[in-house]
């Protein structure tokens, strides 16, 4: 289906291309890494992706609103998506996320079950006790299943997007997944640990000798010891890894959507090697790709978009 963006959506007076705008603003917004990447893509994919990313971000932003209580986000995550479902089947809105994400899933028929995996994954935090108890995991086994529902799902959605035809890409795009989000681990230790929450499975911390107590409890403004230095290097190895299945995805997907995801994962890839050039200090600083270095991955990205719609048609 390739219908065109200015037809109306029935009753709710929001054009699909206006619905589409306000997506796009939202993660031009919000984005900071990915929206680099989603201006690689033609335009119906690139509307489709924002949609997608707006969808996420309204569903993190219930989760993550620590005014209320976790009872009170999870009453209005629960609604929020009862919400979603009716629109889904069809029903009137005046949600433009909903509406450019229900576009957007017909268009490039992306399985209505993926969203509702993205939501199990902002809400796995909520479903725990809320007793004053810190968010922890105790095996790598169990951080993969978050990591797969937040990042790895994510990647399923985005590949349906992207176009692709051999079933080989679909794990690979669930362990790009898991490298990005292993390097969001990584970047953000200490604001997780200011909210109480440690992505670092219990069997690591306790294979170095670090107590959950004493990584909740870090002094501000202090560099990490050696131990939690060592700990953060495994972890960094281990996102290498599965930063090898973004390579190997690279040539499964549609030539035109492929700048796109190699502007995506190289910004993500050189995130993880300034975590590493900073010795893993993710305690006195907070990495970051500087925005004239995104900025020339874009262009990069750009050139290759040029060059494949030019010379290679």
């Amino acid at each position: 289906m390739k219908g065109s963006l200015t037809q109306e959506v029935p009753s709710t007076g929001f054009e699909l291309g206006q619905a589409y705008k306000v997506c796009r603003g939202i993660a031009r917004r919000e984005a900071k890494n990915f929206y680099y990447a989603f201006l690689a893509l033609p335009v119906d994919r690139r509307n489709a992706i924002c949609a997608i990313y707006a969808f996420m971000r309204q569903a993190d932003d219930l989760a993550d609103d620590e005014s209320l209580s976790r009872e009170e986000r999870r009453r209005r995550l629960d609604a929020w998506l009862a919400a979603w479902r009716q629109v889904a089947a069809g029903a009137v809105s005046n949600d433009p996320v909903f509406l450019a994400v229900r576009d957007a899933t017909t268009r490039f028929r992306i399985p209505l079950a993926l969203l509702d995996e993205l939501v199990e994954g902002v809400t796995m935090d909520l479903a725990r006790a809320g007793n004053g108890a810190p968010d922890t995991y105790a095996t790598f086994a169990d951080l993969y299943r978050y990591c797969y529902l937040v990042a790895s799902v994510v990647g399923l959605v985005c590949i349906r997007i992207f176009g692709y035809i051999d079933p080989r890409a679909e794990k690979l795009a669930e362990e790009t997944g898991i490298a990005f989000q292993l390097t969001n681990i990584l970047r953000d230790v200490s604001e997780d640990a200011g909210r109480k929450r440690v992505y670092l499975p219990l069997e690591d911390l306790a294979a170095h000798k670090i107590s959950v107590h004493s990584l909740l409890h870090h002094a501000s403004g202090t560099p990490p010891a050696m131990n939690e230095r060592n700990m953060f290097e495994e972890m960094a190895k281990r996102a290498e890894r599965y930063y090898a299945s973004a390579r190997e995805l690279m040539p499964l997907i549609n030539k035109e959507s492929r700048p796109a995801l190699w502007v995506l994962v190289t910004i993500y890839h050189r995130l993880l090697k300034r975590i590493a050039a900073a010795d893993y200090d993710v305690f006195t600083r907070k990495a970051k790709v500087p925005l004239v270095e995104k900025l020339a991955i874009l262009a990069i990205g750009l050139g290759w978009t040029a060059w494949e719609r030019v010379f290679k048609r």
